[in-house]
């Protein structure tokens, strides 16, 4: 039954950033990269442009996927998310959310299927859109700012040379997730990638 449901609804991927040139590198675009890492191994690439994202779809095993990158910035990506879910039909919980988190370890990787924004505001943006917290999610650590760093100015910084290769296998890792998510469903997801490494 549960993989009857799965073909007949699609799945939304979105991976949070903001656009521009300016921000590609930074530590806040790690959903950005880990969507383009995703598509990149699909032999997928980005071909519209729909509620304020770039959109395009594709299949992971036999499961409908639809992949968005919001073009909103961070604290409106609500605006973007909640739209393209009522227009494709998709139910909440077969959305998965990819963002930076300052409280994790750099790459680290922790998905779980509900829960608030942590201080997210790209989180926090779609779960007021959405109306509700159930919403999966998969968050990627990008570690703490050194000293009296500001946070805000830390998340838009590029990774460092030493921090890039941890960042490379991460990459890796957040796709071989989202295939699991896709394929396996939420819990063999948790069970898999939720590590301390």
């Amino acid at each position: 039954m549960m993989a009857e449901n799965a073909i007949s609804s699609p799945y939304l991927i979105v991976g949070l950033g903001n656009p521009g040139r300016r921000f590609r590198e930074d530590r806040h675009n790690i959903g950005f990269m880990v969507l383009d890492h995703l598509l990149g191994r699909l032999d997928l690439a980005f071909s519209r442009s729909e509620q304020k994202a770039l959109v395009t779809d594709g299949k992971i095993g036999d499961q409908k996927v639809f992949f968005a990158k919001p073009q909103t910035f961070m604290n409106n990506v609500g605006k973007s998310v909640a739209p393209l879910s009522r227009y494709y039909r998709i139910p909440v919980d077969q959305i998965l959310i990819i963002f930076d988190d300052l409280d994790l370890p750099l790459g680290t990787i922790r998905i779980r299927p509900q829960g608030g924004s942590g201080g997210h505001r790209g989180m926090q943006s779609i779960i007021q859109q959405l109306g509700t917290e159930n919403v999966p999610r998969m968050r990627i650590g990008i570690g703490r700012p050194p000293g009296q760093m500001d946070p805000a100015n830390y998340v838009l910084q590029s990774f460092s040379k030493d921090e890039i290769e941890i960042i490379e296998i991460t990459l890796e890792k957040a796709v071989d997730a989202i295939q699991v998510y896709i394929l396996d469903g939420i819990e063999a997801v948790m069970t898999r990638f939720n590590t301390s490494s």
